[in-house]
């Protein structure tokens, strides 16, 4: 039976020993704009996310996959570092799959929402 692992302690190094490192899904499930906020607040910007609701990516244990906003990444690698080294139910049941969490981007303006789920199969 594994500990559940908060994404604080896998960042403090503390879950590193003798851990086979996974390999983890990362799936886009939403993108939302808030268009007033961005009339309100935000100077035009050309080009914000090339995200598309449905992507995939692969985490090679902690490695950010290619492809993946690095601001996203920021985001989530806490989460994807636990659940790579083995950690379960972050958060005490937050999630259906102890194997997994829904994480937001940090962009307030157009928040992508992503399903992040630790596999099987081992990191290379």
């Amino acid at each position: 039976m594994r500990a559940s692992v908060s994404p604080s302690l896998a960042m403090s190094g503390a879950i590193w020993y003798n851990l086979h490192m996974k390999k983890c899904r990362i799936t886009v499930m939403r993108k939302v704009e808030h268009t007033d906020l961005m009339a309100l607040y935000e100077n035009p910007i050309e080009h914000a996310c090339d995200l598309r609701e449905g992507e995939v990516f692969i985490a090679n244990g902690w490695q950010r996959p290619e492809g993946l906003c690095e601001s996203a990444w920021e985001s989530m690698s806490p989460f994807v570092l636990a659940l790579a080294s083995g950690g379960e139910n972050i958060y005490d049941g937050w999630m259906k799959n102890k194997k997994s969490a829904m994480i937001s981007c940090n962009d307030g303006f157009r928040p992508v929402s992503f399903y992040i789920e630790a596999l099987e199969e081992d990191a290379d």
